[in-house]
């Protein structure tokens, strides 16, 4: 009778002790939390780190204060977080183009309609407001007490012009990044080019004085790595808030990262411009709610800001803005209750485009705080 081999008893020993020390392991950790099976016969170590990258929020600010058993952060477990945690609020490799996910191309956001309702009877209904005016990603919560559009829509955004010293801080956690036709080494068509021209219309057309902060915090021995970016940056921009007490708005102005077939433009006054996307850090994701080493008190001021900013930007140049993005981070948004970032076009737009951008967005900056 021919009988065939056996398989290796140490391979299928190992294999069920791997799978009963996980299904032990779910019913001890993991209770009440939703899980999804791989199918894959790996390591019990393997299914722990992934489980752990999971469940552990990843932002750009790794603290070493996780909500965890044990007061210290084991330092290996730290640099393996940082490692694998998301560079950006977009993922992108070293030459700024969009990383896809599980071989996807990316989705591309919605714009903003022509058309919008923004009465407030509209607006106070929460699925209209948030279908309207935002995109949520798939790890954040949103709720109905943070986005109140009345509450957002009464807090005041105005600046005190009656005291001396500059009122806007404009930065770039992300200085590198460049366009469809940037010159290299050219500065003027850069996201830090973007700064001057803005910090320029704010100085010199409306007369809102504005610092411009070119630090780099996404260059390490002379190569791209936004790893550490938001941690390296902000005691930076704290220090510059300090010195200049009289500074009420700050602004992280960035470029995108998408799809290299999509473009973000739209036409105003006959020209092609970049759209703009407004981009707020919650602080909280669906897995862990709060999270408390990632605090801002600044919170509901900031989605009033750039909800005011959206619904300015809406009324005089529709079209011209996304749909604000909220994601569960907090990328130095506690700085002051009018903190904005703002994602300027992407990597496939042209300097034009978004010169073009920041004409616009500098007169909706004048509306919401001056008039």
């Amino acid at each position: 009778m021919n009988i065939s081999p056996p398989s290796k008893p140490e391979q299928t020993d190992q294999t069920k002790i791997n799978r009963l020390l996980m299904e032990h392991a779910k019913k001890t950790f993991l209770t009440g939390f939703v899980y999804v099976e791989n199918g894959n016969d790996g390591s019990f170590a393997d299914w722990i780190t992934e489980t752990a990258m999971e469940m552990i929020p990843l932002g750009t600010y790794i603290e070493g204060k996780f909500l965890a058993h044990t007061d210290v952060e084991d330092q290996e477990t730290y640099q393996m977080i940082l490692a694998n945690q998301a560079n950006d609020e977009n993922m992108v490799d070293e030459n700024g183009k969009l990383v896809k996910k599980d071989g996807q191309e990316p989705q591309v956001v919605q714009t903003s309609a022509p058309q919008i309702d923004t009465s407030m009877e509209k607006m106070m209904n929460y699925e209209y407001l948030l279908g309207t005016f935002y995109t949520v990603d798939s790890s954040t919560m949103a709720d109905p007490e943070l986005l109140n559009a009345k509450v957002l829509l009464e807090k005041n955004m105005k600046i005190d012009q009656t005291k001396k010293g500059p009122k806007v801080l404009i930065y770039h956690t992300h200085s590198q990044e460049a366009f469809a036709d940037s010159v290299p080494g050219d500065e003027s068509t850069t996201i830090v080019g973007m700064g001057n021209l803005l910090t320029e219309l704010l100085n010199d057309t409306y007369g809102i004085e504005t610092i411009h902060h070119k630090g780099v915090y996404d260059m390490v021995n002379g190569k791209l790595d936004r790893s550490m970016a938001y941690d390296l940056a902000e005691p930076e921009i704290q220090k510059i808030l300090d010195e200049n007490p009289s500074i009420e708005v700050v602004i992280d102005l960035h470029r995108d990262g998408v799809g290299e077939q999509t473009h973000l433009v739209t036409e105003i006054n006959g020209k092609q411009t970049a759209q703009i996307m407004f981009f707020n850090g919650m602080s909280r994701t669906k897995a862990n709610g709060n999270i408390g080493y990632l605090a801002n008190p600044y919170i509901q001021d900031n989605l009033a800001f750039s909800l005011q900013m959206q619904l300015a930007a809406i009324a005089k140049y529709p079209g011209f803005t996304r749909h604000i993005y909220l994601k569960g981070y907090r990328y130095n948004m506690h700085f002051k209750p009018k903190t904005l970032l703002i994602e300027a076009g992407a990597q496939t737009n042209t300097v034009d485009e978004m010169r073009n951008a920041v004409t616009y967005l500098a007169d909706v900056l004048d509306t919401v705080l001056t008039k």
